[in-house]
């Protein structure tokens, strides 16, 4: 079994004739056929229903489709990188981001690019749990920061730092002159949070149902930034990580932390094991752990 007859054998299931599979291919019907028995002699078993007149594709034929499509995407990726060191053209690396990892990245992508000048660096959003898994499996990016846990046996997820949420009230709020605030204290109050799908509205609806609590969810959102506005316009209250208020913009809301072991989340670094990573992603990786090994440590001292 080779690339080639995996490209073949994908070609035919996308085009769903042998006689358009051979057309894109540029070869011969006679030749495909013929490298297409040649690969359901060596797999053990036919990769099609040759039984009715329209090619349909065997339960075997379909996992190897998909096994197929994910290699020949890593064969593609291993070959620009290589076609790209050749040519000695700019390096890339694309790296998916949640809203509130910026007060660390450029801090990490100034040390990278002293190291890695020329590398041309790609930062796109991936919120959801969703976007993330889509822009890894599509390599679309070469890893993702998310704090998202991802239960994807493709996808390694490591943890690189851990935070509490804290609560923003608009200004002259009667729960402003708490030194602290209790989940039961917001019991009532217009709530705002993220949309479905994301991990943090997980995390902080998590953390009321346990203390048996049905928030007034009156504002779903997808970015912190708009949820900060919306308090600062006494539209509400909402729950945000405490590291984005910390290095955000200053907003004009009441910042208050929460006694509760519940409300916190973790940050991850996640990427796609089956996909190869370059020197210069592998190092950009062991950058970010570093950062958060020496904050913990200088949190010790």
């Amino acid at each position: 079994m080779d690339i080639k007859q995996l490209q073949y054998f994908v070609a035919i299931v996308d085009q769903s004739t042998f006689t358009k599979a051979a057309n894109t291919l540029h070869i011969s019907q006679p030749s495909l056929s013929a490298a297409i028995k040649k690969l359901e002699m060596e797999a053990g078993f036919p990769l099609f229903d040759r039984a009715s007149r329209n090619i349909g594709i065997t339960k075997e034929g379909k996992i190897l489709y998909q096994e197929a499509k994910k290699l020949l995407r890593h064969y593609e990726t291993v070959s620009d990188e290589m076609l790209r060191l050749r040519e000695e053209g700019p390096l890339e690396l694309s790296i998916g981001l949640i809203e509130s990892s910026m007060f660390f990245v450029p801090k990490i992508l100034t040390v990278f690019k002293r190291e890695f000048s020329n590398v041309r660096i790609s930062l796109l959003e991936t919120l959801s749990l969703s976007d993330v898994e889509k822009a890894l499996n599509n390599f679309n990016i070469h890893l993702a920061i998310t704090n998202q846990y991802i239960q994807n046996e493709d996808i390694e997820t490591i943890p690189i730092y851990k935070e509490n949420l804290v609560a923003l009230l608009p200004l002259g709020h009667y729960l402003e002159n708490k030194d602290y605030l209790q989940i039961k204290d917001l019991e009532g109050e217009v709530f705002i949070v993220s949309k479905e799908g994301f991990q943090t509205r997980k995390d902080i609806l998590n953390a009321f149902k346990k203390s048996g609590i049905n928030p007034n969810i009156q504002f779903e959102i997808e970015r912190f930034e708009t949820g900060c506005s919306l308090v600062e316009n006494n539209l509400g209250i909402t729950i945000v990580p405490e590291n984005y208020v910390r290095y955000a913009k200053k907003h004009e809301c009441s910042i208050k932390p929460i006694d509760n072991s519940n409300i916190s989340r973790t940050v991850y670094i996640a990427y796609d094991k089956n996909r190869y990573l370059s020197p210069l992603v592998m190092r950009f990786i062991l950058l970010i752990r570093s950062f958060f090994e020496n904050e913990i440590n200088r949190e010790k001292l």
